[in-house]
């Protein structure tokens, strides 16, 4: 398998761990950091704001997981180390953000 599609079940991880709690926050109506708040990441969008940005992430991380499907272990193990990642990466940075309000 190519290099790039390694790449690209990676990111479908990460965009489908990303969508899942600006949809769920936007869902039960509660405004949530995202990219298009002010200051960016830090301030708070609204709830449809959220489910947009949330269903997005989720419709190219399933797009591109159905494009470039794990053709084994490793590419499932790929998909879930970009979930994984992000999840990590994001927990740190809104608990500093939530920290500080």
């Amino acid at each position: 398998m190519a290099w790039y599609c390694y790449l690209l079940e990676f990111l479908s991880g990460m965009f489908l761990a990303n969508g899942v709690p600006h949809f769920v926050q936007g869902v039960s109506g509660a405004p949530f950091q995202s990219p298009f708040a002010k200051p960016p990441g830090v301030g708070e969008s609204s709830p449809v704001v959220n489910v947009v940005w949330g269903f997005g992430n989720l419709v190219v991380g399933a797009l591109l997981l159905h494009r470039f499907w794990p053709a084994g272990s490793v590419g499932w193990v790929v998909a879930g180390a970009g979930a994984l990642g992000i999840s990590v990466q994001l927990a740190l940075h809104f608990g500093k953000v939530r920290a500080g309000k």
